[in-house]
């Protein structure tokens, strides 16, 4: 069953508010800020082993905790901002997550000397089937594995296959021209 299906079927309401605001208005959209698209990333990293709707549930916290997911601050994160994140009991606190997060806002750093921005990166990468993209981000990035960055690619507009065809969102979304659609 899609997402889009899921989400109809959703019961209790608060759930589906939940998703349905993800559905709608961010999931395959494009993303061209790249706190935001760091910010995904860090919520695709930390959705690993867990439900999607515990890390919409949270989204707000980790917001909080990783400074509006602010590339700068969290590459300068120290060992007292690791100890910060691993008692706040708002996000998920593992270790492992936490520290890729720090890394991986290091590489996204060097990358913006290099291209510009992380957006310019990604999209001097399009296109590349998944197991092209899977491949850079285990070179590049922390915690990256197919599932991880197929779901980010896709929740950013870089793959096609966050919504099906028939749903309205997918025509929003090709309305704002994702990089899957660019040939």
């Amino acid at each position: 069953m899609s997402y889009c299906n899921a989400i109809i079927t959703m019961q209790p309401a608060e759930r589906k508010a939940l998703h349905q605001n993800y559905h709608d208005n961010l999931y395959g959209f494009p993303i061209h800020d790249d706190n935001e698209l760091f910010g995904r990333l860090i919520m695709e990293i930390n959705q690993a082993g867990l439900s999607w709707e515990t890390i919409l549930k949270k989204e707000a916290a980790f917001r909080k905790a990783y400074s509006q997911f602010n590339i700068k601050k969290v590459a300068a994160y120290t060992e007292t901002d690791v100890e910060r994140l691993l008692n706040d009991a708002g996000i998920i606190r593992n270790r492992l997550k936490i520290n890729a997060a720090i890394e991986n806002a290091k590489s996204i750093l060097a990358l913006q000397q290099t291209f510009g921005s992380f957006e310019n990166w990604l999209n001097q990468q399009h296109p590349k089937t998944k197991e092209e993209w899977v491949k850079l981000f285990k070179k590049t990035f922390r915690f990256t594995g197919g599932e991880i960055v197929n779901e980010f690619l896709m929740s950013a507009g870089y793959l096609p296959g966050a919504h099906a065809t028939d749903c309205p969102v997918h025509k929003k979304i090709l309305k704002a021209k994702p990089m899957w659609a660019s040939k």
